[in-house]
């Protein structure tokens, strides 16, 4: 799964590397400890080219009764998207792609877990593909929420969880965003495991399991 990410680039830095515009009303803050039900960063595809605000991470469909299930809807398996009512929908029309320069997964060690961040080699930043969608409650208050998406482990990742977020290539991510693009099986072949080659992980410190801790001290390796 995916639970936990950081995004502490600056704006400036995000909108070259998407070629993104802003939202109206978005005001963009790092975050070193990204969380489940909060407002993350994401890129949309539209007509007047990619947008970047935020969606609240935990989707809720549009037919839920309330966004509570959003707790229960932070990831979406590759595997079964064009077969879960809450995402099928989804895969043709509403894909969206999470920034990050790294996320965090935690791995049995002993009598404990010790959380690890994982992130390229490069350190810069890469894309996590995601699905939105935009719930109404019965006053008519909108609410867009997104989940995302994993698949199965890379040889690097399979050592520490069994599955891990589907990372778009580069070259991949302008047809994940195309909205005009609706094949499912080409955009289903888009979630492979990334090149484990390409990646690495070192352990971080216990504190970023709490949520209200959120600084850039939760990005230093420890022993």
């Amino acid at each position: 799964m995916c639970g936990r990410f950081t995004i502490t680039d600056p704006l400036e830095e995000l909108m070259d590397r998407y070629m993104a515009s802003i939202s109206d009303d978005y005001e963009y803050q790092p975050n070193y400890n990204a969380a489940p039900m909060q407002h993350i960063p994401a890129i949309i595809g539209s007509t007047q080219g990619n947008r970047l605000g935020s969606l609240r991470w935990g989707l809720v469909p549009t037919w839920a009764k309330d966004d509570k299930i959003g707790n229960k809807m932070i990831n979406a398996r590759a595997e079964t998207l064009d077969t879960k009512p809450s995402f099928k929908r989804l895969i043709s029309s509403r894909r969206c792609i999470i920034p990050t320069n790294g996320f965090y997964e935690w791995k049995k060690e002993g009598t404990h877990n010790q959380p690890l961040r994982i992130l390229l080699k490069d350190e810069q930043i890469f894309s996590l593909a995601g699905l939105y969608d935009t719930w109404a409650d019965s006053e008519g208050n909108k609410l867009s929420t997104c989940t995302i998406i994993t698949t199965e482990p890379n040889e690097l990742m399979a050592d520490i969880h069994n599955r891990m977020p589907v990372i778009l290539r580069p070259q991949d991510e302008e047809e994940w965003l195309d909205r005009n693009h609706n094949d499912v099986p080409s955009l289903l072949a888009l979630l492979k495991p990334y090149k484990a080659s390409e990646m690495r992980a070192y352990k971080v410190s216990r504190g970023v399991g709490n949520v209200k801790n959120n600084s850039e001290e939760l990005l230093k390796e420890v022993d």
